[in-house]
């Protein structure tokens, strides 16, 4: 955490700019398109470093005649993520229901421990300390069965997933964590479950469910933009969701700071040749920001890639840290105290 600190802080922000065509096919339908080269030559990130640049290239390329040169179509796949072991569950937890590490693993306790239902103690998770992302034959069979009642056939893959684990030291005398009954939906036990076990409870029945789903499948189109003598190229990328899949169930959360996927729109129809009208060409200002402070999600991933601690580890791990004032959670970041820069 000092040393993410100490980076922020030696960091120095660069300038960038990038440039975008606003453009008409000859439907007159509106897309934009990213410039990529310039008088031959490919641009790299920091080729265009200020406002003077910019728009010396923007009177440039507002005079250019522009054509569609080519078009590539392929379908690209998204599969589901593996069921939860206990660092990626303290992960999602943190990133979707703001949850402390130490909070999720009292929270899961409780679950493997039981809660009485209808007169009866019922443990409604398998054991939360650990590291593998197997599931046991009998829960395999039980998802794909439960899915094509639920879904359909078709949201299920014609042979059962199988994971890889890529954690170094990881101990895997347990199963992943899943719902000791993947019948048993959220909605049936919420009457004898507290908020916090409800949503911690539903995050581990719909991963479990979704890693045995089918993947996801889009269709990706990336368009090349030409001038007459070749020197220009603008590119536009958009996708289109073709088939649902596991997200119709579930998604995985991303940490702060991580970039977005280009390439979410959707474009046009066009064919190759096509002329298009130029509307605007617009220069765009960027900074290279520093690297994010460390979330309870993006410190424990960061724990597991470095092999410190264990899955048992990294909750009173974290909580020692800050009631030894070494560190502070702010705006649900840590931030270290005098103290811990000491140490």
């Amino acid at each position: 955490i000092v040393e993410r600190e100490q980076e922020i802080e030696a960091f120095k922000s660069q300038e960038y700019w990038t440039i975008s065509a606003n453009l008409l096919t000859p439907k007159q339908e509106n897309f934009t398109a990213r410039l990529t080269h310039f008088q031959g030559k490919k641009l790299e990130k920091f080729d265009i470093p200020n406002s003077e640049k910019a728009d010396h290239i923007c009177k440039e390329l507002i005079t250019q005649k522009l054509n569609v040169d080519a078009i590539e179509k392929k379908q690209t796949k998204r599969h589901p993520a593996p069921p939860f072991i206990t660092s990626t569950l303290q992960q999602e937890a943190a990133r979707k229901l703001g949850f402390s590490a130490s909070r999720t693993m009292q929270t899961a306790q409780k679950l493997y421990e039981g809660i009485t239902i209808a007169g009866e103690t019922t443990g409604l998770i398998t054991y939360m300390r650990t590291d593998s992302i197997q599931l046991a034959q009998e829960a395999i069979t039980e998802a794909r069965s439960f899915l094509k009642k639920a879904y359909g056939e078709n949201y299920v893959p014609s042979s059962p997933r199988q994971f890889k684990n890529k954690a170094k030291n990881a101990q895997e005398a347990h199963e992943a964590i899943r719902p000791t009954q993947l019948s048993r939906r959220p909605q049936e036990v919420a009457a004898y479950l507290d908020d916090s076990q409800l949503k911690l409870y539903e995050l581990i029945w719909k991963r479990t469910l979704a890693s045995q789903m089918e993947s996801a499948l889009f269709d990706q189109v990336t368009v090349d933009i030409i001038n007459p003598n070749k020197e220009t190229v603008f590119r536009a990328t958009g996708s289109t969701q073709v088939f649902d899949g596991f997200l119709r169930l579930y998604q995985e959360g991303v940490d702060e700071g991580s970039e977005a996927e280009e390439g979410e729109s959707i474009l046009p129809v066009m064919n190759q040749g096509d002329a298009l009208k130029t509307k605007s060409i617009d220069p765009f200002q960027h900074f290279t920001q520093p690297p994010p402070r460390f979330t309870e999600a993006s410190l424990v991933k960061k724990l597991e890639e470095l092999g410190i601690g264990r899955p048992s580890t990294y909750a009173p791990l974290i909580q020692v840290l800050q009631d030894r004032d070494y560190v502070k959670l702010e705006k649900r970041q840590f931030i270290p105290e005098d103290r811990g820069r000491l140490v």
